[in-house]
């Protein structure tokens, strides 16, 4: 672990305690909930899509957990705006444990991702490829 490993835990810590998007969006075009039981991360995404109906033009999320689902939330808010609902389903695991810049154990791979399925499960769900009401970790893999 060297001064890199100690940014990136540093920047997941400012995140957390200073969350980016944090709140609810007035008129989302999308909204969706996740939890993770095992660690009880709860997590809602509000999607608002740009006129193209494809392009992500503002993100917000809401909920409680770990340090490191919160984190997650926060930072892919700040990386969503101005891709395309394509791109983030495209989105996996790896792209996440990038973004956070640390290795994730694979007890917590689960509150890594959650922010990212909740907005890939609202996306189907918006786009009547799925019906669920929420999201849980369990059922989806990474």
């Amino acid at each position: 672990m060297g001064i890199g490993s100690d940014m990136y835990r540093q920047q997941i810590m400012d995140h957390y305690k200073n969350p980016r998007n944090h709140g609810r969006l007035e008129s989302p075009t999308f909204t969706h909930t996740g939890e993770n039981p095992s660690c009880g991360d709860t997590i809602t995404m509000d999607v608002q899509l740009a006129d193209d109906g494809e392009t992500i033009e503002r993100v917000a999320f809401s909920g409680d957990g770990c340090a490191i689902s919160q984190a997650s939330a926060s930072m892919l808010t700040q990386r969503l705006p101005g891709t395309t609902l394509s791109e983030l389903e495209a989105m996996d695991t790896d792209d996440i444990t990038e973004m956070l810049g640390v290795d994730i154990s694979p007890m917590r791979i689960k509150c890594a991702v959650l922010a990212r399925q909740v907005a890939q499960d609202g996306a189907k769900i918006h786009d009547g490829e799925i019906e669920i009401e929420k999201t849980k970790t369990e059922d989806g893999d990474d």
